[in-house]
């Protein structure tokens, strides 16, 4: 009789063993089918991404073929983006399977590519700007005047009439803009190796129409061979419906008055500058409101 008990206690405690182990099982086996179908859903969405990258490399491939200009350093570096950015588009192709830390860098990759690019778009387009203007101001004087004179008489004749036009208009215009180099004593120089910081020195013109109040004031300053001076990616203003790169900036008050005004680049952390011609252009309000030159050698 004892030995029936024995073995009847015996048997549940195995079926109480098999079906624990079952449950087990099954919970196991729900926790892998999740588990798998959570990893499926996270290289769809790297997929997706992936995809999603490839896509706008390809259009900036694209976009780099329409950029043209007669500047040919300008054309050189921007085939050097370009061949970044094809070279960038093939390593991803080759991609066979991504991770999260992979997809992350292919886009920080991808936005600064982006930037590089819209530089060189603002760059052209000022650069075609220019050339209109000068186009329209030539023609314009020609129909003025039966006999062509000099460049300097024209560009002399078209600042007549731009003080006079700017003088009944609120946009404002930088007087007697300077640009030079300065040593650590503070002191004019142009030479590239003593230069530490670059000096853009102007005055506010008067003007009673302008808004007044707190302006900022930008200043972008290209090297030689047209590639800007700038600290951060990050200091950008808007100008024509773009978000430009700006070398210094500096917030004064105006008041309708003629107001002096010292913006400083700073070149410590630089290497030696480049020899050559810089120019140096103003704005504020919106507006491009100076334009000048000055040689480090």
């Amino acid at each position: 009789m004892a030995n029936q008990e024995n073995k009847s206690s015996v048997d549940k405690r195995n079926n109480i063993i098999v079906i624990v182990l079952a449950v087990l099982l099954v919970v196991v086996g729900v926790l892998f089918f999740l588990q798998r179908k959570n990893n499926q859903q996270m290289v769809q969405q790297l997929n997706v991404e992936k995809d999603s990258i490839k896509s706008e490399l390809s259009r900036m491939v694209v976009a780099y073929d329409s950029l043209h200009t007669e500047n040919d350093t300008l054309n050189t570096n921007i085939e050097l983006a370009q061949t970044k950015v094809q070279n960038l588009l093939t390593e991803v192709e080759q991609l066979k399977k991504a991770s999260y830390a992979q997809i992350s860098n292919y886009r920080d990759e991808v936005n600064t590519l982006r930037g590089i690019m819209r530089n060189y778009i603002v760059q052209i387009d000022s650069l075609n700007q220019r050339n209109k203007i000068l186009m329209a101001e030539n023609k314009q004087v020609k129909q003025q005047y039966t006999e062509v004179k000099s460049q300097n008489q024209q560009l002399e004749e078209q600042k007549k009439k731009l003080e006079q036009k700017v003088s009944l208009a609120a946009q404002l215009e930088a007087l007697n803009l300077e640009a030079t180099g300065i040593n650590r004593k503070g002191k004019d120089t142009p030479k590239s190796n003593k230069i530490e910081k670059i000096k853009v020195s102007f005055t506010l013109s008067k003007n009673v129409t302008a808004k007044r109040g707190s302006k900022d004031i930008y200043i972008r300053i290209q090297r030689p061979d047209q590639l800007l001076l700038v600290k951060s990616k990050d200091n950008v203003f808007r100008f024509e419906d773009l978000k430009i790169p700006y070398s210094a900036m500096r917030t004064v008050e105006y008041e309708g008055a003629e107001l002096p005004v010292n913006i400083f680049w700073d070149n410590t952390d630089e290497p030696q500058l480049m020899e050559g011609v810089y120019t140096v252009d103003v704005f504020t309000d919106g507006n491009n409101i100076g334009t000048t030159t000055f040689d480090v050698k």
